[in-house]
């Protein structure tokens, strides 16, 4: 069966990953990925390289804080990851004060919005990933979150936490039609919907709609991850796969 929509969010095994990046990702294409998605590209951009390469992994998407920094310091992230073959660089977090008045908001979006006039050079696309607080504020009626898509260039990307986006308050199935083609991946988690990270687990094993979520963006990238839990996160990667693949949600 084909995974071409599924991958992996790296820092779900980051200790394993900082110990050895490439082994670490070698392990993962084993359980039969073919994509992944690393953070702090920066920070790990040399074992990427190699174990892209040696694993035949690619790497569609990527976080790596970018909003705000200079054009200097924005060439060197979009020219890391075009040269990795990354597609979309995705900022996974602006601090929960900067989401509280539509002043704010419209200035993180004209920054992401300037980023990819950078990012465009190097042939690489700009997104943003929430967490629960962009969706608990409330902007003109509508969430942050939604307030802030509204105000992002064409060009600009989502990747919506479906579990962040429970823990504040709303149903991703209910939102994620509201923020439209914009989102381009998902990151697709399970658990009981706390703000206790060590409550989530495998997919399929938790609390959350997984069918119903993928249903409502069902051309999106669906990236397994976990902030933490209290079992083992690499066989929860490895479960979260098999139940995705059994399911035909791959």
């Amino acid at each position: 069966m084909s995974n071409s929509n599924l991958s992996v969010q790296l820092y779900t095994v980051r200790e394993l990953l900082t110990e050895d990046t490439v082994g670490t990702l070698r392990r993962i294409a084993e359980i039969g990925f073919t994509q992944v998605e690393p953070f702090g590209l920066l920070d790990f951009a040399d074992g990427l390289r190699q174990g892209l390469a040696e694993t035949g992994l690619t790497a569609p998407t990527t976080h790596q804080g970018f909003i705000g920094r200079d054009d200097e310091a924005l060439d060197t992230v979009f020219a890391t990851a075009a040269e990795l073959g990354i597609q979309t660089v995705i900022d996974p977090y602006v601090p929960v004060e900067r989401w509280q008045t539509a002043a704010d908001v419209e200035e993180i979006a004209a920054q992401l919005n300037a980023a990819a006039t950078v990012a465009a050079k190097h042939g690489v696309r700009v997104g943003y990933h929430n967490h629960a607080h962009e969706v608990e504020s409330t902007i003109e009626g509508v969430t942050a979150l939604e307030y802030f898509a509204g105000k992002l260039d064409p060009a600009v990307v989502l990747e919506v936490d479906t579990y962040w986006v429970v823990v504040g308050g709303h149903n991703p199935v209910d939102l994620l039609p509201k923020l439209g083609d914009r989102v381009v991946a998902l990151h697709v988690k399970d658990g009981a919907g706390t703000t206790e990270t060590k409550d989530q687990v495998a997919v399929g094993q938790g609390a959350l709609p997984i069918a119903e979520i993928i249903a409502a963006a069902p051309n999106a990238l669906r990236v397994i991850e976990l902030d933490d839990s209290r079992g083992d996160r690499f066989q929860a990667v490895a479960d979260s796969y098999a139940f995705l693949t059994a399911e035909a949600f791959a």
